[in-house]
């Protein structure tokens, strides 16, 4: 089964708050198998723009992904979130490596 990521970019208005979404969001992200492969380290813009902070979480798969977004458990999470930050996040599928 090919592995899945949530790739995001946030901006985070309001520190302590959002603190509250990082804590309220580990019962979604146990739930569906999710592992922080970055969260919020020094970042090199080399091309482009995107925001201060960067965040990418592997799941066992795509469906677990969407089922992890689209679950009660991170939609309240994430409505802690929403007044405190800006996001940019996509699911994306892992890539397997046919040789």
């Amino acid at each position: 089964m090919t592995k899945a990521y949530w790739v995001g970019h946030v901006s985070v208005d309001d520190a302590t708050a959002y603190e509250a979404y990082r804590k309220a969001n580990a019962e979604a992200f146990a739930k569906f198998g999710a592992r922080f492969l970055v969260r919020g380290g020094a970042q090199e813009i080399v091309e482009g723009k995107v925001r201060p902070r960067c965040v990418v979480i592997e799941f066992p798969s795509i469906e677990a992904a969407r089922g992890c977004y689209d679950s009660l458990e991170y939609q309240r999470a994430k409505a802690l979130r929403d007044p405190v930050s800006l996001v940019d996040l996509v699911i994306v599928e892992g890539w397997a490596d046919p040789s």
